[in-house]
């Protein structure tokens, strides 16, 4: 930027000009580095830089982590419309979503939109329709149309079989995230709902619950299956009784877990703990506590599952399983856009191996020891 100083004629003296790596460096923070100050940083060519962040494979691993690290250390950005303009195309992966988990699809595109922008492409996102009944003629309706590259399947899309069935018939590549079956119809992103749920169990159990509800998910998810199934190991493991009316179907939305709830507190005794099987769920039970005016956790302990955005949004905060939702869906448009760029360099890729993400247990406030037995 161009500045003007005035001075009186009589004392004016002209002011030293800058040397060039302090107008570098200037340039640097007001436009950001550029791939040549990558170059530069990690001792290596601009190409190399290029075959990097397009994710090329012939590139040394040790080479490409020096580039990565330069990448990081000067925040640098790429110009995604330079490289389109480049390749000269513009490459486009689709998500094709219908979950009513808000906190679950809003970390899903959290980490797609992230990863699509590494990778150089753009997302776009689309529901599947009104009732499950719909889905294969508005998936097939968007194909026709065309415009994608490949897709990103999360749940509970990702299993139904009118969908696959439209996606492989024109011979489009996908990724699945947490489908039932991860072999049937091409890699798929997971991780192991069934032992996270049995380790937040266990995690109640050992607190000192001793009579804990459970609020699960939709009948036809494998998640759902999957978190009831670890529920239940847990009790097993610790010689508690599954008690039926201690366990409520939800739908893994907000409202339903005030539903499952006002069943669950309704009880007598109540239970000591809820685990709910997702975030959505979790915190209505916390609402309809309140709602109650039980003391948290000192009457009630409250467990999620997912660790989304609400989990930190409510008093007292949750105690949840952070599944890596934002991870998995950046990990499934990593897989997809390499399979993509290789096969534009006519390169052949094996079939990709399921591909499983770790979970953990998250503690915050809302799990306590019971005030009593119960």
């Amino acid at each position: 930027m161009l500045r003007l100083r005035y001075h009186p004629v009589s004392d004016w003296t002209p002011e030293p000009v800058p040397d060039t790596m302090t107008v570098k460096t200037r340039a640097n923070k007001q436009f950001g580095a550029t791939i040549k100050d990558v170059a530069q940083s990690a001792g290596v060519s601009a190409m190399t830089v290029s075959r990097v962040l397009n994710g090329e494979a012939n590139v040394r691993p040790e080479t490409r982590e020096r580039v990565q690290a330069a990448i990081r250390d000067l925040r640098y950005r790429p110009n995604l419309s330079a490289r389109n303009l480049a390749r000269a195309n513009t490459w486009f992966i689709g998500l094709l979503y219908d979950n009513p988990g808000a906190g679950y699809v809003s970390e899903l595109l959290i980490g797609a939109l992230n990863r699509c922008r590494e990778a150089g492409y753009h997302l776009v996102v689309e529901t599947c329709g009104a009732s499950e009944d719909d889905w294969a003629g508005t998936v097939e309706a968007l194909l026709e149309r065309g415009g994608f590259d490949g897709l990103i399947l999360p749940p509970p899309v990702c299993n139904h079989a009118g969908v696959l069935a439209a996606i492989e018939a024109a011979g489009l590549p996908f990724i699945r995230i947490a489908p039932d079956e991860a072999g049937d119809h091409g890699p798929g992103i997971m991780t192991d709902d069934r032992a996270a749920a049995r380790n937040m169990t266990a995690h109640l159990i050992e607190q000192g619950h001793r009579r804990i509800g459970f609020i699960g998910g939709p009948d036809g998810q494998r998640a759902s299956r999957e978190r009831h199934a670890g529920y239940c190991d847990a009790l097993a493991a610790a010689g508690l009784d599954v008690d039926p009316a201690l366990i409520v179907a939800g739908e893994f939305t907000y409202r339903s877990g005030l539903k499952a709830a006002e069943r669950l507190l309704a009880l007598s005794p109540r239970p000591t703990a809820i685990f709910a099987a997702n975030d959505d769920m979790a915190v209505a039970v916390i609402a309809q506590a309140h709602r109650l005016a039980l003391d948290l956790p000192g009457e009630l302990s409250v467990a999620g599952f997912d660790d989304t955005q609400s989990a930190t949004a409510v008093w007292p905060q949750l105690t949840t399983v952070r599944q890596p939702v934002s991870r998995m869906a950046a990990e499934a448009v990593g897989i997809l856009a390499d399979r993509l760029d290789a096969a534009r360099a006519g390169e052949e890729r094996g079939r990709a191996e399921p591909h499983e993400i770790g979970s953990e247990i998250i503690l915050r406030e809302s799990v306590a020891p019971p005030a009593s037995s119960g």
